[in-house]
């Protein structure tokens, strides 16, 4: 049975402490909204537990008085995950933010869900080694939120998404149980991969406590080129051709005129305005193999009509060359009210068909689009630059992403290449996919969380049970829970 507000707060005080609930006006319009342009929503409350037993004792809790959990990190999610829903209780885990343990033996690490990406990169790379899931949010994101949207990011070409490294989970399932899965072990094939069914879940199956990662030795050294191009069609031929070489950079990414243009008005770095695309393209590791592959893709961006090659120098100037890509959002979000920040993928050989396709359909609408992302494994990302206050300018501006997502599909592509599906894209997903993989996904939602209490909604939607239903596993669990309450 839904208990009241004041019933709910109570409890949760009484679980986590009256300085773990916040439950102010200001707190609930705080928690209300995340990156994306959706409508925001307030919560009950929201409650910022101490450890993994006190949320497991909060889902216990959700279970017996039927009310919704959303899990959130920094907020920093693109789809609409963390926004959360009617009658809610937004549970934070950004405070649970230690490292726990840097194993060099191993190559591993183990961190708090809360622990921002950024720093975690720097405190392994103080060691000799790399974590290369690198998401454009890295310096704001948490860990916890990377592996609930199976974040990608600049270094996904080379060294893949967060999946690829996560060995580990500790997870509070929706039924209140702690789960632990995978472990040190470089080879483990025992069972289901249950990690894999977490990792991307968007917290809808579990929220995570703990992770442990897989770090890799830190490349001896790196070479940075930033080219530009007269055509987008040229740029996307010159990734074409270095992947076709054979060329593994550790960067490949693309920018739009528009993009271009907006990054120097707001960073001032030089960059040439006439140019229709402009690619930052990185190699690492052995120093022999990298002025290979920096010479090999120089002779192919000439090969395919870049206008200019700039090289790094020396480290220094290869952060300062990254800055222009590091800071598309933020200078293309200087152009209007609103940016709604998209991400598509498709298949490499189809990257210069979708970005025709982008600028065309934005032509048709009458709305301005600045494109950036990962050029090397097909995923851009279409900035729709508008403004929600008028009605028909976000009308047109909705209607080109949905246009553009339906253009990906059909060249066998993906509505979300790494910030994942929450509600914004939910309507789209069994266009992909087709009807027997909702059906498949909603049965394993139902089976894992028969109450729906982690983070309802999101991704699909599903038929309430019986309200006050608690599974029968969990009544054991249930009767020590009370006692410890009491």
């Amino acid at each position: 049975m839904m208990k009241g507000k004041k019933a709910i707060t109570d409890r949760l005080i009484s679980i986590a402490g009256r300085d773990r609930v916040l439950d102010s006006p200001a707190s609930l319009i705080a928690y209300s909204y995340d990156a994306t342009a959706l409508p925001p929503a307030a919560p009950l409350c929201v409650v910022r537990p101490a450890d993994t037993e006190q949320i497991s004792r909060i889902v216990l809790f959700a279970n017996e008085a039927g009310f919704p959990i959303v899990p959130r990190g920094s907020g920093t999610g693109l789809s609409g995950g963390a926004l959360p829903t009617e009658g809610s209780v937004v549970l934070l885990t950004n405070h649970l933010n230690s490292i726990l343990e840097i194993d060099t033996g191993n190559q591993t690490v183990t961190v708090e869900p809360g622990v921002i990406t950024a720093r975690l990169q720097k405190a392994v790379e103080g060691r000799g080694y790399l974590y290369p899931p690198d998401p454009g949010s890295a310096s704001i994101c948490t860990i916890g939120g990377n592996v609930a949207e199976n974040s990608g990011g600049l270094r996904g070409l080379k060294y893949g998404v967060t999946r690829n490294y996560v060995m580990g989970l500790e997870v509070v399932l929706p039924t209140g149980e702690i789960l632990t899965t995978g472990g040190k072990s470089a080879k483990d094939v025992a069972g289901y991969s249950l990690k894999d069914i977490l990792v991307g879940s968007e917290g809808t199956l579990g929220i995570i406590t703990r992770v442990l990662l897989k770090i890799v030795p830190k490349p001896e050294t790196a070479g940075v080129l930033l080219v530009s191009f007269g055509s987008m069609e040229s740029a996307a031929e010159a990734v074409s051709a270095v992947i076709a070489a054979r060329i593994r950079p550790s960067m490949l990414e693309f920018m739009d005129r528009t993009t271009i243009r907006c990054v120097e008005e707001y960073a001032r770095l030089g960059l040439p305005v006439g140019a229709e695309a402009m690619l930052l393209a990185e190699a690492d590791g052995h120093p022999e193999i990298v002025d290979q592959e920096i010479a090999g893709m120089r002779a192919i961006f000439q090969r395919c009509g870049a206008t200019t090659i700039t090289a790094a120098a020396d480290p220094a100037e290869s952060d300062r060359l990254k800055i222009a890509r590091r800071a598309a959002f933020t200078s293309l979000a200087r152009m209007k009210p609103t940016t709604i920040m998209e991400d598509v993928a498709v298949p490499r050989a189809e990257l210069a068909r979708l970005i025709r396709a982008i600028e065309e359909i934005g032509k048709r609408n009458d709305v301005l689009i600045g494109t950036f992302g990962h050029a090397g494994d097909g995923n851009l990302h279409p900035n729709y630059l508008t403004d929600e206050s008028d009605p028909d300018q976000y009308g047109r501006a909705k209607r080109t992403v949905f246009e553009v997502e339906e253009a990906a599909i059909a060249m066998g592509g993906t509505i979300t290449g790494e910030h994942g599906v929450g509600l914004f894209k939910k309507p789209l997903l069994e266009k992909m996919t087709g009807t027997p993989a909702i059906v498949m996904m909603r049965r394993l939602k139902e089976m894992m969380d028969p109450n729906l209490v982690l983070n309802p909604g999101k991704i699909i939607d599903c038929e309430p049970r019986c309200e006050g239903r608690l599974p029968r596993s969990r009544e054991a669990i249930r009767e020590f829970a009370e006692v410890a309450w009491i």
